[in-house]
Parts: C-alpha cells; sequence; structure tokens
C-alpha cells in the first residue's frame, strides 16, 4: 500500500529554456525540507522517497547509454509505464545531461530497503559464456550440453548430475539427447550456472556456425557452489574462489575435477537458438534481450521488471565507485532480497573475468514514474 504521495515534478512550459542539470538539482535541494517521505511496499522492500541530489554521482553516468535498454525494457513495460515509455521512444536525448534531464522530470527516485530498513545490500555478476563446441565427439570435446529429456518434469526431483555423468544407462539414455560436445566440463559448469551461452560449433568440413544455448530446465535438484566446496576442503581460502582461481585449480588437479564438480548436484538442460543479432545479449526473465552493462537480474517480489534502477557499488577489478543506472530485466534463483542484484557484464572471457570477481556491497534506488506516485505497486 502506498501513503498519499507529493505532486510530480512539472515539466517545462512551452517557450521556457529547461534547466541545467545542476539548476534542476539545487532547486530540488531547495525543496527537500517541505518534501514529505512517502513510502511504498512491495512484499520484500519497501521504497522510501528520495531526492536526486542524495543519488550518489547522479549526473556522472553516460545516462544517454541507458536509452537502448530502457526501450529494450518498454517494449514490456511494468504497469503505469505505458506514458514514460511512450515518451521515451519518441523523445530521445542527443547528450547524457538531456537523458539525466529527462529522467529527473519523468521519474521520481525511490531508496530500495528491506522491509527492515537496512538500505545495504549485495552486488554480484553474471554473464553469457562464449565457447568452442563441435556437433559430435571430437579430441578433447567430450562433454556433452544436454536438450531436456521427456521425462524431465515427470521425475522430481531427477537425476544429480553425477548421476547424469557417471552412470552408462543414464548417458546411454540421453544420447539422443546432445546439442553439443565442449572441451571442458568446468565450462560446461560455467554455462548451466549463468543459464545461456554461445557456442560457436566447429563442423567436420570447417564450417562455423554460432549459436546461442537457452535455458531449457534442469534437475530440481539443489545448487551447491564449487568454489565453497574448494574451500570447505581447504583447497582455497576465503576470498579466492572466484571463477579464475577455480579453473586454474582445476587444471592443476584434473584427477580431482569430477569430485568437486559432483559436489553440486544441479544439472541444467538447453534448447539451441539462432544467435541473430550479436550484439544483444540473450533474453533475461523479462523476455526481452540483455544489454551489457546496463541489465541488472533482481528479486522480482522487490523490484518489478522494467524498472529503472541507479546503483551505487564497486567495480570489481578497481574497486572504485560503479556508480550507474540499470534495468530490472532479469532474476536468478541465488538472487533474493530487496537490495539484491546480479549485473550482467556481457559475454566472453573479460565479462567472465569482470563477473566471477564481483561480490561487492550495493545501494538502490528505483525510479519511478512521478504520474505513479502514490499508487500502489502491486
Amino acid at each position: 500500500m502506498a501513503a498519499c504521495s507529493t505532486p510530480p515534478p512539472s515539466s517545462t512550459a512551452p517557450g521556457k529554456t529547461a534547466p541545467s542539470l545542476g539548476e534542476a538539482r539545487s532547486a530540488e535541494a531547495e525543496a527537500t525540507p517541505q518534501r514529505s517521505r512517502q513510502v511504498l511496499l512491495r512484499e520484500r522492500s519497501r521504497w522510501v522517497a528520495a531526492d536526486w541530489s542524495e543519488l550518489p554521482g547522479w549526473g556522472e553516468d553516460r545516462a544517454s547509454e541507458l536509452w537502448p535498454a530502457l526501450l529494450q525494457g518498454c517494449a514490456r513495460p511494468a504497469p503505469g509505464w505505458a506514458e514514460v515509455c511512450a515518451q521515451a521512444r519518441v523523445e530521445t536525448p542527443q547528450s547524457d545531461a538531456e537523458a539525466s534531464l529527462w529522467l529527473m522530470q519523468h521519474l521520481r527516485p525511490y531508496r530500495v530497503e528491506s522491509l527492515e530498513g537496512e538500505g545495504q545490500g549485495l552486488l554480484t555478476g553474471y554473464f553469457e559464456p562464449q565457447l568452442e563446441a563441435r556437433r559430435r565427439p571430437q579430441g578433447a570435446f567430450q562433454v556433452p550440453v544436454h536438450a531436456a529429456p521427456a521425462d524431465l518434469q515427470q521425475r522430481r526431483p531427477y537425476f544429480t548430475r553425477q548421476q547424469i555423468e557417471s552412470e552408462p544407462q543414464l548417458r546411454a539414455r540421453l544420447r539422443k539427447h546432445e546439442l553439443a560436445f565442449l572441451d571442458d566440463p568446468l565450462d560446461l559448469l560455467v554455462l548451466q550456472i549463468q543459464g545461456s551461452g554461445r557456442l560457436r560449433i566447429s563442423g567436420p568440413d570447417g564450417a562455423e556456425q554460432w549459436v546461442r544455448m537457452a535455458f531449457a530446465g534442469h534437475n530440481d535438484q539443489p545448487y551447491q557452489s564449487v568454489g565453497k566446496a574448494l574451500i570447505e576442503r581447504g583447497e582455497l581460502r576465503p576470498g579466492e574462489a572466484s571463477w579464475p582461481q577455480i579453473r586454474d585449480w582445476l587444471r592443476r588437479n584434473p584427477l580431482r575435477a569430477s569430485e568437486v564438480l559432483w559436489s553440486n548436484p544441479r544439472y541444467v538442460f538447453f534448447r539451441e537458438e539462432p544467435l541473430g543479432d550479436p550484439n544483444k545479449g540473450p533474453r533475461g526473465a523479462q523476455g526481452v534481450p540483455l544489454t551489457p552493462g546496463r541489465s541488472v537480474a533482481v528479486d522480482r517480489a522487490s523490484i518489478p521488471y522494467g524498472t529503472p534502477l541507479w546503483l551505487d557499488s564497486l567495480d570489481p577489478m578497481s574497486l572504485l565507485p560503479l556508480r550507474r543506472l540499470t534495468m530490472a530485466q532479469d532474476t536468478g534463483s541465488a538472487i533474493t532480497g530487496a537490495v539484491r542484484a546480479d549485473y550482467f557484464w556481457g559475454w566472453g572471457r573479460e565479462a567472465e573475468a569482470q563477473a566471477g570477481r564481483m561480490k561487492n556491497p550495493l545501494r538502490l534506488w528505483a525510479l519511478w514514474p512521478a504520474t505513479e506516485a502514490g499508487k500502489t505497486l502491486y
């Protein structure tokens, strides 16, 4: 339920010059003492009305870069977004300052908190693996990527990772469901954890084909972290279990690879899709393509899909402030809680390195249509 709203900011009157970003923030700061703090409640979060001046680093981001992701989200807008999305389609900002001002004129910021008032959470990262593959077993390419078997939904839970990869009868049953073959079992695990990936499949004649493997279901077994398993076994120290370090340990201990990978019983199945536009990411839970550096996964019970978010965190490589506009366009089984997000880095090894090292404190502000202030979010 929502409290009474304050009036939305008015748009620029005909014939008048739009204020600069600095003027807009100064005017808002002067009005702050008279503004009541409206609170909007959701199932797992509460949103507290804020001023733009409270957003750390606001106005310093490349705000115009949000527009492709914003328009993608507007293909499936959240309730109450029809008017804002219609304007966003015809009022493309020509600069970062124009984009920031446009958002300030049409949206209102809300600090995202837990229902208990906790405003700090966690930001992790994810990516789309980009891997070499073959259609048939060949040389080192012996690790199958499976399509969902017909009895997947009939058996709950389904067979574990260890059973699928080690029992001859089960392997034989799944043979007709093999979509492609990878050369590294860790790459399969990474593909399964990320939920999608790009495969460059080379045929016997040397021809290459790019395809996308999209999530098609899992075995309904619990997910267990391989990094945590290595820490518990004393093989890695806490804080060392990034993907590059896990990959290095497995390369140095090939005879123990299966033992470690089988500590995670969850197994994900895929469906093959054409890659289409290589500059677009996979479809997120909102049903629109993800944009590198601008799309995040969230807990839908805390933040609706299609919500622009201002996040305040740290860059995983430099530990410098990471403050930027993003769109809530995806979710994940591990993404739960009010102030929780998973940042989409893109595809390939560089994105893997960034995502694998990202586990940083997070503060979030949701940007919601000013005309919808005071209405329930449910």
